[in-house]
């Protein structure tokens, strides 16, 4: 009889721990979402995160306090991902006003899943409850959706992971059918499609185009938005350049965050007023906040831009140590995900022949290390434009197109070599034509 009890009870638990189980497996969260790329993005995405900065008033604070928790806890930094999931709950009370509310509830899902992966089950039985009682309190409008804002967090989320840029729209547009007054929700989706649509077909481009202006109307004074539907707007042509600078002059008084628009605003100098208006307005801003590291990165892009497209046979040293510089500064400053700055050095070192054995150097050791497939594609587009452009060797540099498209990623880097490939292959000035045409025809889409 007291055999039989004791079954009944080890049944009778891994009876309730399997019901535990399910109950973790089906919670709306960063831990059941499939968010598992490699060690080295999920370093690359939390300096990201980082340089969002977390300035009073920004909207999204919550949902980065919970992102940063999720990977902290993927890195193995147990403790810090505590501490993000705690700060992500208290940014949502200020910035909702509210003790409790329905975008606590992924909040909730991640501490519960902590505190279970943490052997503390009492604790995530206790976060669980309040799940629960989230849901009830704020139920979704029907079984087959879920709650406005976990559709917008999962959106955010899923925007910083996924390629699937339709899902996350879909997701995006979900949320804001249910609750049309949060604007922010609908200026991320823009900016997300704009960023993923940078290169479309002239309907989609219109279609972009005017949903940025509705947004804009919408959301006034959110200047990233600001400044990406200006750069839109330049490519279709118009000019922009007094806007532009009224734009920067806006940028630069706002807080400091990946956020704020500078680093789009900087590209529309590049391309539509003037790389030197870029680098003095990099260094402005640098010189008002000069500790902060993504404005470091922003000048060293700057610089490098100048650089490279400087036609002058008589460099500026000065400036040239400066770049080289600020590149090393920055490489330090992200030693985690240093790897496009290491590119950008090598390609000023290229720039000139006393150097050029540097930058060999330098594309060497990238060469031979152990990439993501979409950096080792990004890797050889810059290696074959550098073979071309510093080291005249066209052939070489053909390979390196062919070896960035045959890798099955689909990026800007693919379609740029598949372009050069492509341009050779119809003009056969180039002995390695028939080739590349051969190459072309089985090439495998991603």
């Amino acid at each position: 009889m007291a055999a039989e009890c004791r079954n009944a009870g080890v049944s009778s638990a891994a009876q309730s721990q399997t019901t535990l189980l399910s109950k973790l497996e089906a919670l709306q969260c960063h831990f059941t979402w499939d968010l598992d790329p490699s060690k080295t993005n999920f370093l690359r995405l939390s300096d990201m995160l980082v340089d969002i900065g977390t300035e009073e008033g920004n909207r999204w604070l919550g949902h980065i306090y919970n992102l940063r928790g999720f990977i902290q806890y993927k890195l193995g930094f147990t403790e810090d991902a505590q501490s993000f999931f705690n700060k992500a709950a208290e940014a949502f009370r200020q910035m909702r006003k509210a003790d409790d509310g329905p975008w606590l509830v992924v909040n909730y899902g991640n501490l519960a899943l902590l505190h279970h992966h943490l052997g503390d089950q009492a604790e995530s039985e206790a976060y669980l409850s309040k799940v629960d009682a989230l849901m009830k309190k704020y139920p979704s409008p029907s079984q087959d959706e879920l709650h406005a804002e976990i559709y917008a967090e999962k959106a955010w989320t899923l925007m910083k992971f996924s390629t699937d840029i339709e899902l996350v729209s879909d997701y995006f547009q979900k949320a804001i059918r249910m609750q049309p007054d949060m604007v922010e929700w609908n200026t991320s989706d823009i900016i997300g499609l704009a960023g993923f649509y940078e290169d479309c077909d002239t309907e989609k481009e219109a279609d972009i185009l005017e949903k940025m202006r509705v947004a804009k109307e919408q959301d006034p004074e959110n200047l990233c938005l600001a400044v990406h539907y200006l750069e839109r707007r330049a490519k279709k042509g118009e000019r922009v350049e007094d806007e532009a600078r009224e734009l920067a002059d806006k940028v630069l008084r706002n807080p400091v965050s990946s956020y704020s628009g500078m680093k789009v605003i900087l590209r529309v100098y590049r391309k539509y007023v003037s790389v030197d208006e870029a680098v003095d307005l990099a260094e402005k801003a640098l010189e008002q906040h000069p500790d902060v590291r993504y404005l470091k990165r922003c000048a060293a892009v700057t610089l490098k831009w100048k650089i490279i497209l400087s036609r002058d046979s008589r460099p500026n040293q000065s400036m040239i140590d400066r770049a080289i510089s600020l590149q090393e500064e920055v490489i330090s400053l992200y030693p985690d995900c240093s790897f496009l700055t290491k590119i950008d050095l090598a390609s000023i070192y290229a720039k000139y022949n006393h150097t050029k054995a540097i930058a060999e150097q330098m594309y060497q050791e990238l060469l031979r290390g152990d990439l993501e497939p979409a950096d080792k594609q990004l890797l050889y587009n810059e290696y074959a434009k550098y073979l071309k452009r510093d080291q005249q060797d066209e052939n070489k540099s053909l390979k390196y197109h062919m070896k960035a498209a045959a890798i099955p990623h689909q990026s800007f880097y693919r379609g740029n070599s598949i372009k050069v490939l492509e341009q050779i292959k119809n003009k056969r000035r180039n002995s390695m034509w028939r080739e590349i045409e051969e190459f072309l025809e089985n090439l495998q889409e991603p």
